[in-house]
């Protein structure tokens, strides 16, 4: 907190790699810290905001097994995130922190991430349905837009909309079709209308119940609005598929720092105020993640700490080469360190030491062009 100009309502961790535990443990130190230190109730982490609630629910109240939240409550199988040891200590040591406190005083959990996956995007079904059960329990039949029947054929078979071969081939997206343009305009009604009524809907259910229905409304926004583009053929597809993603996480967690103040566990790209990058199969993406999205928003109540390594051995990562920014952080000779942004920058020098290349993808280093893009690095000597 000494290093920030203001108290922050997102606090932003960002890790340069995902699935190491040394990382996800340093995150779970850092947030018991800021509860009980800095009066911090709500963790959100790169996961499915839908699936989100499922964890959000149980730590909450403690119904059901933890066994079943950490398979039904994350999302990116591939990433190991429900079967992390780290993910589910934090799980476990919400619920026990909560046990008993009133629910003003309870920690929430949350999925800041689109109900989106590397290879397909989720059917808009789930957030659909359960915006319009929530109006329709609330308000006059007759301001609805659709009835469920309806949506429902509109919506037709879930694997019409997660086909992963749509995710390269343009032709395969059933994001430009009919009924999907039509869904599109239903969205837009059903959320306007649950704005509309926010008196009634919040006094006759709760903020609460308000929110979540918000949560399902921007979801089923911003899906329809990824399938759309899935079924662009242009040359900007994948970069407007990355800024949208980063769109729907910025949303969530402009909606979360409402709530109070917020610890943010994302990667670097998605979390740094400078623009993210991406190589992929057609060639070099930019886009504005939500880190700069937010940060564009809040200023400096938006904070951001992007983690740094030194090595992952045994992913062939080895020591950094001394020239680089991070064999400058490696000669300190400490385990972990919190360092300065402007700082380290400043004390590089022009020209900036060279950028680090690490022999495995899945590490990505850190841009010396852009440390002022974070307000502290941390650096972990060794994974």
């Amino acid at each position: 907190m000494g290093l920030l100009p203001a108290r922050p309502r997102l606090l932003a961790l960002g890790e340069p790699t995902h699935g190491e535990e040394t990382l996800l443990d340093l995150r779970n130190d850092v947030f018991r810290r800021l509860v009980e230190e800095e009066g911090y109730r709500t963790i959100a982490v790169e996961s499915d905001c839908l699936k989100g609630l499922v964890v959000d629910d149980w730590v909450g109240s403690g119904t059901g097994s933890l066994d079943e939240v950490m398979e039904r409550g994350f999302s990116h199988p591939d990433l190991g995130l429900g079967t992390s040891a780290a993910n589910r200590e934090l799980v476990r040591w919400m619920r026990a922190y909560n046990e008993g406190r009133p629910a003003s005083g309870r920690l929430r959990f949350a999925g800041f991430d689109g109900p989106l996956e590397i290879t397909h995007a989720a059917s808009p079904r789930q957030a659909l349905t359960a915006l319009h059960d929530y109006l329709a329990a609330g308000v006059d039949a007759d301001l609805l837009p659709c009835t469920a029947e309806e949506l429902d054929g509109l919506l037709g078979a879930d694997d019409r909309w997660t086909d992963r071969a749509a995710m390269t081939d343009p032709s395969r997206s059933t994001g430009r079709s009919a009924e999907a343009g039509r869904l599109r305009l239903l969205a837009d009604d059903l959320t306007t209308v649950l704005d509309a009524q926010s008196p009634h809907l919040i006094t006759q259910t709760s903020r609460e119940a308000w929110d979540r229905a918000r949560l399902y409304g921007r979801t089923a926004a911003g899906l329809l609005r990824y399938h759309h583009w899935m079924a662009d053929a242009s040359p900007v597809r994948m970069t407007r598929l990355c800024a949208l993603r980063d769109a729907m996480m910025a949303d969530n967690l402009l909606a979360l720092a409402d709530r109070g103040p917020v610890l943010v566990h994302a990667h670097n790209s998605h979390l740094q105020r400078a623009k993210s990058t991406m190589r992929m199969w057609q060639g070099q993406v930019e886009w504005w993640g939500a880190g700069a999205l937010v940060g564009a928003r809040l200023g400096e109540e938006y904070a951001v700490l992007a983690t740094a390594l030194g090595t992952i051995r045994r992913r062939g990562v080895d020591a950094p080469p001394a020239d680089t920014v991070e064999g400058r952080l490696y000669a300190l000779a400490r385990d972990r360190c919190l360092v300065d942004a402007s700082r380290l920058a400043a004390s590089l020098g022009e020209p900036r030491p060279a950028a680090r290349v690490s022999p495995w993808f899945g590490y990505a280093p850190l841009d010396p062009a852009h440390l002022d893009a974070h307000d502290g690095i941390v650096f972990v000597r060794d994974v």
